[in-house]
């Protein structure tokens, strides 16, 4: 938890009940006919369609006003179109009520892989909405268990910087910086606590709007009480949306004791989901009125939201994310150090993977081709990878050599794999590899400038690397059907997954690896 901020930094002063003025409906239907002319056309009656729905599943019908439906918006395309279509059902059931509507809540959860770029995308949606002016809309700012209004301008919480960094550093190198193990597991975590969070925060909310169908939502409730089940945990009773985070919090602590180990008692105090939510909170899905790809309404999102596809934010599968183009750029660091090929071959890997997912994932034609052209030249290439250079470091604070030392995972395993690291990368440094291994597996100091230098190539202490050095390395070499650690049986469930076989530049043989991300 923070510090000094386990309160709000300011209270987030709720918003008066919406009174039926004048001027403040004359500001929703000016909204609601701006939105008619750009939504596309069979968003219309599934607007009006959804508003009934929505009415039927709100528990105060006489006051509509108390009743508070939230909708997450993390600033990416698809985000941006579900809350740009609540708003439209905001605003169409004050039409239809005679002034009287929900009081709509906005939450955005922030992370250090969110680029400025990606705030200035959710205030023009915001601008066009009429939010802003509106008294029964509000916009919340997630920064782990902090609330705040939504501001632009916001400085990151250096708390939140140091919590993704760590988190990074830890799950990387017991995976050779795979993608999904090192940017997803925990951030998939910590959007769960944020919806907890978010949900609790002041009066509480009734419903949560979700664009996931029933099926969806079933499917995700049994996987995750099927893997509490394989480590041994009892899942919650309720598959309520509370027992789906107190089963969640069942695995995020598991895994972050798994990761950080059972002497860091803050991290994992601070990485808890929040649970205590009211049972009875359900989801409301929209999947119906919306179940359509994204360029149908692709004029809504450019021309009326002012949309902005950023270079950096804009990495293959998401948009609102610079961490795919991270992704891709370990893919091709492991390729060029670890497997002495090169840096293309790798990012080129990375690519067909992750551009095949955008087909799945039914993206429009031309954002697809932006994404092949983006990298099919050594131009484009070497342009991404200073831009990805640049963003490791004034993000994360991890230099390029920092981040070669973690596709090695040259520490995990009881150090298994320092000696190949330290002859290709850190030669100075292998005629003390014996006692690099002795200060990592045993509990002495050993010598304070031997320490620093570990400390520094690697970007993490003494203390986390000799919990990274007693604990396993996942590798896609090695299966382990009867694991109960929760790392490897993650990994190895992840459906955005894919095994290849790339040639090892040092002996030419051909192995087995994963490519991962999204």
């Amino acid at each position: 938890m923070y510090q000094d901020e386990t309160t709000l930094d300011y209270q987030y002063q709720s918003n008066e009940l919406c009174d039926g003025s004048s001027s403040e409906n004359q500001n929703r239907d000016e909204v609601w006919r701006s939105l008619k002319n750009a939504l596309p056309d069979q968003d219309i009656p599934a607007v009006q369609d959804c508003v009934t729905r929505l009415y039927n599943s709100l528990p105060d019908q006489e006051n509509l006003s108390r009743n508070t439906v939230m909708v997450a918006y993390g600033g990416g395309k698809d985000s941006a179109y579900s809350a740009a279509f609540m708003r439209a059902v905001h605003v169409a059931m004050a039409e239809r009520f005679h002034g009287d509507t929900f009081q709509l809540r906005i939450v955005t959860m922030r992370h250090s892989g969110m680029p400025y770029v990606v705030m200035e995308n959710i205030h023009r949606t915001y601008s066009a909405l009429g939010v802003y002016e509106d008294p029964t809309v509000e916009l919340l700012l997630i920064e782990r268990d902090r609330v705040r209004r939504f501001d632009l301008n916001a400085p990151m919480p250096l708390p939140v910087i140091e919590n993704n960094r760590i988190d990074l550093l830890m799950s990387g190198h017991r995976s050779y910086g795979d993608g999904r193990t090192t940017f997803c597991n925990a951030c998939n975590l910590n959007v769960a606590s944020s919806f907890g969070v978010a949900a609790r925060y002041g009066e509480g909310v009734d419903l949560i709007v979700t664009g996931d169908s029933p099926s969806e939502q079933r499917d995700y409730i049994h996987w995750i009480r099927g893997i509490a089940g394989q480590i041994g945990q009892k899942p919650a009773k309720s598959k309520k949306f509370k027992g789906t985070l107190e089963t969640l919090n069942g695995l995020s602590q598991t895994y972050f004791m798994e990761i950080h180990g059972d002497g860091q008692a803050d991290r994992l105090s601070e990485r808890a989901v929040v649970s205590d939510v009211p049972e009875k909170l359900a989801f409301f899905s929209i999947y119906d009125h919306t179940d359509y790809e994204s360029g149908a309404h692709w004029n809504l999102l450019t021309e009326f939201l002012g949309f902005v596809f950023d270079d950096l934010a804009f990495s293959f599968t998401e948009s609102d994310c610079a961490n795919p183009a991270m992704m891709a750029h370990l893919r091709g660091l492991r390729t060029q150090h670890v497997y002495r090929r090169s840096y293309r071959e790798g990012i080129d890997q990375y690519a067909d993977f992750a551009i095949d997912l955008m087909k799945k994932k039914d993206f429009p034609d031309h954002l697809v081709e932006i994404m092949e052209q983006r990298y099919s030249t050594e131009e484009g290439v070497e342009s991404m990878r200073a831009l990805t250079e640049d963003y490791a470091l004034t993000t994360f604070g991890l230099t390029t050599p920092q981040l070669v030392c973690l596709v090695y995972s040259p520490f995990a395993g009881g150090c298994q794999n320092l000696h190949d690291y330290l002859v290709a990368e850190q030669p100075e440094l292998l005629p003390r590899e014996e006692e690099i291994v002795a200060m990592l597996q045993g509990e002495e100091a050993g010598d304070p400038s031997l320490a620093s230098k570990v400390e520094r190539i690697s970007g993490l202490s003494v203390t986390d690397l000799r919990h990274i050095c007693a604990s396993p390395i996942w590798s896609p070499f090695k299966k382990d059907e009867d694991s109960t650690e929760l790392l490897p049986i993650i990994t190895t469930s992840d459906p955005h997954q894919k095994l290849i076989h790339v040639s090892d530049g040092r002996g030419g043989d051909r192995v087995l690896d994963r490519v991962s991300g999204r």
